[in-house]
């Protein structure tokens, strides 16, 4: 449980840390909050030769309203978009799934931007930004690019952030003004991590059809991802608990699912498509 010998140095600006990752040669990582990183660093699943520390670069943190998004730095901390002002009037459900982190130790000091870079298939954030189709803003030493969530996560702890890149921030597209938005998941007793976890966010229109749906699933799979396959089953349709039910059961098609000491795939699968059911009844019903 003692992590390899490292050096640590502390970035005060993004293009100070994005030097240090490019002189470190693919031995340097970056420290957030920590709760990710220093547990496999621990365990010596990965053995960083530098610790890049970059809570002091005030660019990455805050949240802001700009061309129908929400704007969250990197370092904002769950705690942070719980009590923020913008997330509870424009995405109520990103504070919701944020209440649904870890503990209290975890909420203060775990970030978003953290969060979605580790990408744990059992996190709760991805599945979330999927359905919020979210933007990722990375930065390196040739400028600034976004990635779309979709395009994101690749498998366990696998992005398409490169080694020399840091992940500034994580913009969320806000939802049609009559959608509602829920994420709920059923999680391990131990860890709080989901062993299912469905985000939602649907509307109807004044005939009573569903005109506007999202949907986006973790810890089912060795991906968050979302199911197109539901989405497709309801948009046009009218709101009824059978329409619901028949589309909730497709919630396992666009995945494959996974199995382990927490739960078997076919488990996994069951509560799939009960928790999306769940999900879809409180935002249409």
């Amino acid at each position: 449980m003692i992590p390899s010998t490292f050096d640590y140095v502390r970035a005060e600006t993004v293009e100070d840390a994005i030097k240090l990752l490019v002189e470190s040669e693919g031995e340097g990582k970056l420290l957030a909050g920590g709760h990710s990183l220093l547990p496999l660093m621990k365990f010596r699943l990965t053995s960083p030769g530098t610790l890049i520390d970059i809570n002091h670069i005030s660019d990455l943190q805050g949240v802001q309203l700009k061309d129908e998004r929400l704007v969250v730095g990197a370092l904002t901390t769950h705690r942070d978009i719980i009590k923020d002002q913008l997330v509870q009037e424009h995405i109520p459900v990103l504070a919701q799934t944020a209440r649904q982190i870890g503990d209290i130790q975890v909420r203060s000091r775990g970030t978003v931007g953290g969060n979605i870079a580790h990408a744990d298939p059992a996190a709760d954030l991805p599945g979330v930004a999927l359905a919020l189709e979210a933007e990722i803003e990375l930065q390196d030493e040739d400028g600034k690019q976004r990635v779309s969530a979709d395009g994101f996560f690749f498998g366990p702890l696998l992005t398409a952030l490169p080694e020399t890149s840091v992940l500034t921030a994580v913009s969320f597209l806000i939802p049609p003004m009559h959608a509602k938005s829920v994420y709920v998941k059923y999680e391990h007793p131990a860890s709080g991590y989901a062993v299912v976890g469905v985000c939602a966010i649907a509307g109807k229109n004044a005939s009573g059809k569903v005109d506007f749906i999202r949907v986006g699933i973790n810890g089912v799979s060795d991906v968050a991802y979302r199911a197109s396959a539901v989405e497709e089953a309801l948009l046009g349709k009218a709101v009824t608990e059978e329409n619901i039910r028949k589309a909730a059961l497709l919630a396992t098609k666009d995945a494959e699912m996974s199995g382990d000491m927490f739960a078997s795939a076919e488990y996994r699968s069951h509560l799939c498509s009960i928790y999306t059911e769940r999900a879809l009844k409180q935002v249409l019903l």
